[in-house]
């Protein structure tokens, strides 16, 4: 029988995963044709490139010196912790990444003490050590007193560390010694982590995570916890509640390079992909017939957030986008839901609006951003955070927000927060950096990193996560803006926003396209305004010398997409279409 090992690897954004996972499948040949072509193999979604982030977990498998190591991949923020505490259960070791200047990140801290709660071996590659001004020494201590916070044991304090460059695809345990490959890396798994092992008896496999082909349906993923699956076998799916229903599998998978590779049977230990089984939810266990044993199930995360998407009907509609009917925005919602897990659609009396859950901004704009590039014209209103009627009293998320600011801004930071309902908890120095936790309700998070980065000139690091539901906080404080918006439709002309200026800041640019009813800006006050940019000079046969070429405009104010989430008001509305992204009022 095949010895393997599961590892999964934390690490946080950018600090070199993808790469490394590159190399290893570079260097156990199974990509011969890619070798040449350096292209990011694990970040196969364009937004996962762009924004250098893993949203979904993937799973890779290699072969080396006769032993399968299965790698997964866990995603390193926040907003996707339910997908983390999933992948790490499938896992018999961790090989945390962390890069040789900046050291363990916030957000790994997260992820790796979910790892050391499930006791999980940990291997510590420090990486990127060819940088300049590393300090590869400093960043092993930094590690062990991480570990040590979150209450390692003995044994997991006592880890194995290589030191090297992915990016130059060497690994060694001693970071002065350059060596010519990875192959140090490889024989430190095959060493410390523990080899999966086989639980002989009736079979147990517990569904962690699930695929979507159009062809087969609904795939499901996770490691076989006992005995052996079989293809063509009849099974149980144990359900929550206790439900038990009987299933056939009708084709059997194990994970091989970045493909899947058909098998008759899975052994205990490994980690297989399963069709045939219908109507299956996270965490329902295949179990054998004669024998039916459910393992405890897994918590998915909770929706915190819930906006309003809806067709897009402003005057611009159908311009850009290719989908754009009701239906279209069902179909795409409903599909998302299959492989989305910790989104919820709901219909709405009205046919062409949906409400969508999910676990925050960043979350919820991955989709909208997927759904604009894939052709679709929709319109979101502002995230709402969910509320919840517990024992008679209101009740909403509460999360833990972590900071972490170059100590002359820390004040500013804490001010910015406590006036959002937050309460410091912890405040430790860092070097130079303030390391600061709050506890803060949900909603005091929505348009709080903008305005963090702007007062820290965007020296913050924020990661947030959410950890329970807790009694209605009261009202929070507001001191919006009002909007300026357009009174007419046609082409804004220079001469025109030149001067309204004094009125306030545009979000357009001379010569853009304006319709009635839209946000072209922020008023200076705190009421909104409507203001005509559509209106020429008018025109005398007499020249002015000087006076007409004096028009200095200055440029408008740029959104990110979870920006203008953000920034919208209650009556507003986001209009996003494959090339642009607009703020209207309703109505």
């Amino acid at each position: 029988m095949q010895s393997i090992r599961n590892i999964a690897i934390i690490a946080h954004v950018d600090h070199g995963k993808t790469t490394l996972v590159d190399q290893i499948i570079h260097y156990a040949n199974i990509l011969d044709d890619r070798k040449e072509s350096g292209e990011l193999i694990l970040d196969n979604n364009d937004l996962e490139r762009e924004r250098g982030i893993t949203i979904l977990s993937k799973n890779v498998a290699v072969q080396y010196k006769g032993v399968k190591i299965n790698i997964i991949d866990t995603p390193g923020h926040a907003d996707f912790g339910g997908e983390v505490e999933r992948v790490l259960k499938m896992a018999d070791g961790v090989l945390l990444l962390v890069d040789a200047f900046e050291g363990p990140m916030p957000q790994t801290r997260f992820v790796l003490g979910k790892a050391i709660e499930l006791n999980l071996k940990p291997i510590v590659v420090v990486n990127k050590v060819d940088k300049e001004n590393c300090r590869p020494d400093e960043v092993h201590e930094q590690v062990f007193d991480l570990m040590f916070n979150l209450d390692a044991t003995e044994d997991q304090l006592n880890f194995e560390t290589l030191y090297g460059s992915s990016k130059q695809g060497w690994m060694s345990k001693d970071w002065k010694e350059k060596t010519e490959d990875i192959t140090a890396l490889l024989d430190t798994i095959i060493e410390v982590i523990p080899e999966a092992k086989y639980h002989e008896g009736a079979a147990q496999m517990q569904v962690t995570s699930l695929d979507f082909s159009s062809f087969k349906g609904r795939i499901a993923i996770g490691k076989v916890y006992r005995g052996d699956i079989e293809e063509g076998k009849d099974y149980f799916l144990m359900k929550k509640d206790g439900v038990q229903k009987k299933n056939r599998i009708k084709e059997l998978y194990v994970f091989e390079g970045l493909g899947r590779k058909q098998v008759k049977s899975v052994r205990s230990g490994d980690l297989c992909a399963i069709v045939g089984m219908e109507d299956f939810d996270i965490g329902d266990t295949v179990a054998d017939l004669t024998q039916p044993e459910a393992l405890p199930r897994i918590k998915v995360d909770e929706p915190t957030m819930s906006m309003l998407f809806t067709i897009n009907n402003s005057p611009f509609f159908g311009k850009e986008g290719k989908f754009v009917t009701s239906r279209h925005l069902r179909d795409r919602l409903f599909k998302e839901t299959e492989k989305n897990l910790a989104l919820r659609v709901e219909e709405t009396e009205s046919e062409d609006k949906f409400n969508v859950f999910g676990r925050g901004v960043l979350h919820l704009s991955i989709l909208i951003e997927t759904m604009r590039r894939e052709g679709y014209e929709l319109q979101v209103g502002k995230p709402r955070v969910i509320v919840k009627e517990i024992d008679g009293q209101k009740h909403e998320p509460f999360e833990t927000l972590v900071i972490d600011v170059p100590e002359e801004y820390s004040g500013k930071a804490i001010e910015l927060v406590t006036t959002r309902k937050g309460d410091l908890m912890i405040m430790e120095s860092k070097g130079d950096v303030q390391h600061l936790e709050f506890d803060i309700p949900s909603r005091g998070l929505i348009g709080l990193r903008n305005k963090i980065l702007t007062s820290t000139a965007g020296e913050a690091v924020m990661t947030h996560r959410f950890r329970e539901f807790k009694p209605f906080k009261g009202e929070m404080p507001s001191s919006d803006k009002g909007a300026l918006i357009s009174s007419e439709t046609g082409q804004a002309l220079t001469y025109a926003i030149d001067r309204l200026q004094d009125r306030g800041r545009f979000f357009i640019d001379p010569n853009e396209q304006v319709y009635k009813g839209q946000v072209i800006g922020e008023n200076s006050r705190d009421n909104d305004l409507e203001v005509n940019v559509i209106k020429g000079k008018k025109l005398t046969n007499v020249r002015a010398s000087g006076s007409d070429d004096a028009a200095k405009v200055a440029p408008k104010v740029r959104f990110s997409l979870e920006e203008a989430m953000e920034y919208i008001r209650e009556d507003e509305y986001l209009e996003v279409t494959p090339q642009s992204i607009r703020m209207r009022k309703i109505g």
